[in-house]
């Protein structure tokens, strides 16, 4: 048996442990204190990171939001246990990325952050050097996916788009911690300072609609991704999901290094 970690178990955690074999994988999974959902069989909680850590997981999936970034992972990163980071937009604090590069080095080992709900992230890190590249990232989702964020602009779902936000993937990121992770790993891939990034809430979405418009000296590129959202979360799309596992399955045939 392998033993893995998780951190929060919402809909993301949930189906990452349903993509390993049961009989192979042991969870340990750090809970705030209080929560309670059902665990399967092979997936026990802890509700103190010192537990976790005693575990001794040979990796850990963060999966609880951009605070819990902050709160557990460096902390994981300095006792020797590579972290896969769902919540890629807690990287747009540039202080947070400097301690978690320093806990990584302090415990031999790194964290990884996945694709997402995205592809072309490669061709983005091939343009990032080229000083004329400008890139457009679009989160375009159902109005189910932006209830809250609707309400608090006092709108309410219609029969048309309606753009919620257009800024830096800074502000994306601080703004929509749960809905805009993706726009932060196009930051990472081309430099945040080449890219611009809208929120729209669309009644015609076909499911979580993520859009890249490229233009460099290098040519033009356009990437077009209709994900289904997550059964559990609307917010997010289930490939984050299956890309996490995928990257969790990379780290360990790497032994983290």
């Amino acid at each position: 048996m392998t033993t893995l970690g998780l951190i929060g178990y919402g809909a993301i955690a949930r189906d990452i442990v349903t993509a390993f074999p049961a009989h192979a994988v042991d969870w340990v999974v750090l809970l705030r204190e209080g929560a309670s959902p059902v665990l399967p069989a092979n997936v026990r909680a802890v509700t103190r990171l010192d537990l976790l850590t005693h575990a001794r997981p040979a990796a850990v999936v963060e999966a609880a939001g951009q605070e819990a970034v902050a709160a557990y992972v460096p902390a994981l990163l300095e006792a020797g246990i590579p972290t896969v980071i769902a919540s890629v937009g807690a990287l747009a604090d540039a202080a947070l990325q400097t301690r978690l590069a320093a806990a990584g080095s302090i415990g031999g080992t790194r964290f990884v952050l996945p694709a997402g709900a995205l592809g072309g992230l490669d061709y983005l890190r091939a343009i990032a050097a080229l000083p004329d590249a400008r890139v457009r990232y679009t989160s375009r989702k159902p109005p189910a996916a932006w209830k809250a964020e609707l309400a608090a602009l006092g709108l309410s779902a219609g029969q048309e788009a309606v753009t919620l936000f257009e800024g830096t993937p800074q502000e994306a990121a601080r703004a929509y911690p749960k809905n805009l992770n993706a726009a932060f790993a196009v930051a990472l891939a081309v430099g945040a300072d080449k890219v611009t990034v809208r929120a729209i809430a669309d009644p015609k979405a076909a499911g979580n609609t993520h859009e890249i418009e490229a233009e460099s000296a290098a040519g033009t590129a356009a990437f077009r991704l209709a994900n289904t959202p997550s059964p559990g979360n609307p917010k997010t799309s289930a490939l984050t999901a299956l890309s996490v596992a995928a990257a969790l399955r990379d780290l360990l045939d790497m032994g983290g290094r």
